[in-house]
């Protein structure tokens, strides 16, 4: 079975203040490239295949009404969220039950980007 999504691009405008951010909630290191002349920070890839990144390219600024990507953070939603405010982001929709779904909630980072956490 493949995946309906791929790859996925987190605009921002401020890349330095955007990973801290990422790496303080996840607890993880992103990778920093300049792909195709644009600067990125990667997230690690998934055993399903999905990727994405962070990207500073002024032709795409971050927008909080646009498309909300859920990253995966099962069996650490609790801690991701203790972190926000030494992320500097800001929890818009907290830990919220899904039914068998399991729980989710939003975030706004640093950038004003909604992102949301998944969790099983």
């Amino acid at each position: 079975m493949t995946n309906a999504i791929s790859w996925f691009e987190i605009p921002v405008s401020d890349m330095d203040r955007a990973v801290r951010c990422y790496e303080t909630l996840l607890d993880t290191k992103l990778k920093r490239e300049i792909l195709f002349g644009t600067p990125h920070g990667i997230f690690s890839g998934s055993q399903e295949g999905v990727g994405g990144a962070l990207i500073h390219d002024i032709k795409r600024p971050p927008i909080s009404g646009g498309v909300t990507v859920y990253l995966n953070a099962t069996g650490k939603l609790d801690a991701v969220l203790s972190r926000a405010e030494a992320a500097k982001a800001r929890v818009i929709v907290p830990k919220t039950a899904i039914g068998d779904f399991g729980f989710l909630a939003v975030i706004a980072d640093t950038e004003g980007n909604h992102v949301g956490l998944h969790s099983t």
